[in-house]
């Protein structure tokens, strides 16, 4: 059973409005690697000088990555990746 990414509305003009994805891979960072490889420009958006960006959200399962293992995540066959840019307003 493959991982399922949740694509924010934002960033679904990089996956040809594609809302939701499926990848078999190990790792929060090798998911984003495989997602940009066929979606070109995808990881650009997330992660910044192989970080990820400050106002983006990565959720495992509804666990933020930020309190696991950031990037380097394990991910299983069967979980959730939801990826939430930050809003900022006033």
């Amino acid at each position: 059973m493959p991982i399922e990414v949740r694509v924010p509305s934002v960033l679904q003009n990089v996956t040809q409005g594609q809302k939701v994805l499926h990848y078999e891979s190990s790792t929060v960072r090798d998911l984003l690697a495989d997602i940009d490889r066929d979606y070109p420009g995808f990881r650009d958006q997330l992660v910044e000088d192989g970080e990820l960006r400050r106002f983006v959200n990565i959720f495992l399962n509804d666990e933020d990555i930020r309190f696991l293992g950031q990037l380097d995540t394990p991910i299983a066959d069967g979980d959730a990746i939801a990826i939430l840019p930050a809003l900022a307003g006033g």
